[in-house]
């Protein structure tokens, strides 16, 4: 890092949780956290860029072996296994995953050997504060982290948060794992492994923490239909990465509406619906202020040095996916 001061307290960044650093049961706390492992079918939307066997982390939240995971993990899942700190293994089936969060639930079919976990208040994490990033396996599997940064984040998969939580150093099992604060309450998911976690530095590595937040509105509507009760977004199936401030089209999905309407890889995206967008979360906002799926989005695009208007006929990301298998 930089010889400056760092716009965070000093911690014991990456040791091990203590008891004392922690007001709460932290060996109950930490046994809230499960091994979550998913196969998806080889012919599923996904299986080529997120693969058909999958492991990270699920969170209990309910008495009835209701877990918390991030949705990637059981995305078009057939089948979901459970594993818990005695080792026993439990199956699960998909409860709901939501696009606009990134969240995912799943429930167990038997008896899940763990305690469940109180969801906390993200809004209340505040920059500088310590935090436990909890894998499954009890202490071994966990360790102090410390929030650099709270802030908006696109991710180019057409995916938005308007404040995520940014922590250091990077736990080596992310995906799912569950971010607890010192007294014992959950407040986030962990997404992705990040390498730039404070703005300005590029050697620090991280992840970024979905905010427990965000689930509090929907979760009713998950545990009941699946899904949140309102029409999903327009989804263009198309990748987009920001690259010397410009918004390039790095792969459109196959079958997807981009595709069909005629968008190539390298086209650079400069307006939706006749006005400027610049940055990827402009982009994204700009294409759902249209309306719902289905809306039709102009997009203004550049390709090869020629202004040309594509317009895509949007649909909802659901509409690609295999639906979870019930039990």
């Amino acid at each position: 890092m930089p010889d400056r001061d760092p716009p965070y307290a000093p911690v014991r960044l990456g040791a091990h949780p203590r008891p004392e650093d922690v007001v709460c049961e932290l060996d109950n706390v930490l046994d809230s956290v499960v091994l979550l492992r998913s196969h998806i079918p080889d012919d599923a939307f996904t299986a080529g860029t997120l693969g058909t066997e999958r492991e990270g982390q699920g969170v209990v939240i309910g008495d009835d072996g209701i877990v918390l995971t991030i949705g990637y993990l059981i995305t078009e899942a057939e089948e979901i296994w459970l594993i818990g700190h005695g080792g026993t293994a439990v199956p699960a089936h998909t409860v709901a995953y939501d696009q606009e969060t990134g969240l995912g639930i799943v429930q167990a079919l038997g008896t899940l050997d763990a305690p469940k976990i109180r969801l906390g208040s993200s809004a209340g994490v505040e920059i500088g504060e310590s935090l436990i990033i909890a894998g499954e396996g009890g202490r071994e599997a966990a360790i102090n982290v410390q929030v650099i940064s709270k802030r908006e984040f696109a991710g180019s998969w057409e995916y938005l948060l308007e404040e995520a939580i940014f922590t250091a150093p990077s736990h080596p099992k992310w995906s799912g794992a569950a971010a607890i604060d010192r007294t014992g309450h959950l407040v986030g998911i962990g997404s992705l492994y990040i390498q730039q976690a404070v703005p300005g530095d590029e050697q620090i590595d991280g992840n970024m923490i979905v905010p427990i937040d965000i689930l509090k509105p929907v979760i009713n509507d998950l545990l009941t239909y699946g899904r949140p009760n309102k029409p999903p977004r327009p989804w263009l199936g198309m990748t987009t990465a920001e690259a010397d401030e410009k918004l390039v089209v790095a792969s459109v999905a196959k079958g997807g509406p981009a595709r069909r309407a005629g968008i190539e890889p390298g086209d650079i995206v400069v307006g939706v619906d006749g006005e400027p967008v610049v940055g990827l979360a402009h982009l994204f906002r700009s294409v759902w202020a249209l309306g719902n799926a289905g809306v039709t989005v102009p997009l203004v695009l550049n390709r090869d040095g020629r202004a040309l208007t594509v317009a895509v006929t949007s649909s909802a990301r659901d509409d690609v996916l295999k639906k979870p298998r019930r039990h």
